[in-house]
């Protein structure tokens, strides 16, 4: 990042009640400092991540393609016919343009995501080309209840979560994820999902700090974002981003970290950092087959099968919902 002061961009601000307000404020109040990764999705942190899927450190959505397409038809037998697939946090629909070519018995898609410019964007592009699914955005954050339309609810439901997003859950929280998953898809529904492996430190570490800097570019925007949305006045450049893979708790970790002491006034609060004292934005934690397998049963859900690239890096699951 540059080495300049970031002035903030002074849009109409968020109400100060809003979730986004709340959850900031909460988070800078805990100790240690934290702020939940999906606030990095508005559009600007849309199109950064899109960004990051390409560099050449960035291994996960590669692989993960990879094993899709190999093994797409496998995948589309798992779904019934004239049934809706629903994405749980679709931002680019590119992996589920591959399960959607294998499987012309879906009858729709149900995109579900926090980026509404992304969402509407995408929804549109992939309703051309498919003009016989019903393509169905909705705007909302996947973690928390939301509606399905009523002409899905009368269709068998199967589920699609690639991209290894059930890492940057708390495994407690990735097991209520599920379950809730589950609730809304219904009895029997199968769930196809992108887990991320266990793997050299090396890899883990160089994935997350990109020598483009688009990685740290996307963790800065969070401050960004809270400068135009929250009237913040973070200075970018007295803070560093800083990604590690934490070997006892298998996860990938990323902080914002303050270069001094410093005060910073969010949404008319008044926050105090010490030098080194960071801002906690995302885990990713890494399993392997059999773990997330594991987690998976403990969910309700029956693991029925997993395909891993050719290099071990990632694993696609097909689970089946066991409501008993």
């Amino acid at each position: 990042m540059p080495a300049r002061r970031q002035a903030a961009v002074r849009q109409e601000p968020v109400p100060a009640d809003s979730l986004f307000s709340r959850d900031v404020i909460a988070g800078l109040a805990a100790r240690p400092k934290r702020i939940p990764p999906k606030y990095f999705y508005d559009e600007a942190g849309a199109q950064l991540f899109k960004a990051i899927t390409a560099t050449p450190e960035y291994y996960p959505t590669r692989s993960e393609l990879a094993i899709l397409r190999e093994n797409a038809s496998d995948i589309a037998r798992l779904l019934p016919a004239r049934s809706a697939v629903i994405e749980f946090g679709s931002g680019s629909t590119e992996k589920a343009r591959v399960l959607l070519a294998a499987a012309p018995q879906v009858a729709a898609y149900v995109p579900v995501d926090i980026s509404s410019e992304m969402l509407a964007e995408e929804a549109k592009e992939l309703q051309c080309e498919w003009p016989n699914l019903l393509v169905s955005p909705i705007d909302a954050d996947f973690t928390h209840p939301f509606s399905l339309p009523p002409a899905i609810m009368a269709q068998p439901r199967s589920g699609f979560f690639p991209g290894s997003t059930i890492g940057n859950f708390e495994p407690h929280e990735a097991c209520s994820f599920m379950r809730h998953a589950g609730r809304m898809l219904g009895a029997g529904a199968a769930l196809i999902i992108g887990v991320d492996l266990i793997k050299d430190a090396r890899r883990l570490n160089a994935a997350y700090n990109d020598r483009a800097g688009l990685t740290a570019k996307f963790n800065f925007n969070l401050l960004v974002r809270m400068n135009r949305e929250l009237n913040a006045d973070f200075d970018l450049a007295s803070f560093t981003h800083h990604a590690f893979y934490n070997t006892e708790r298998h996860r990938v970790e990323m902080h914002l970290a303050s270069k001094r002491r410093q005060k910073v006034r969010v949404a008319g609060r008044v926050i105090e950092f010490r030098p080194g004292e960071t801002i906690h934005t995302e885990n990713s934690y890494k399993y392997t087959v059999a773990s997330f397998s594991a987690l998976a049963r403990g969910s309700g859900w029956h693991p029925s099968i997993a395909w891993t690239d050719a290099e071990g890096n990632f694993s696609v699951h097909a689970l089946l919902f066991d409501d008993a």
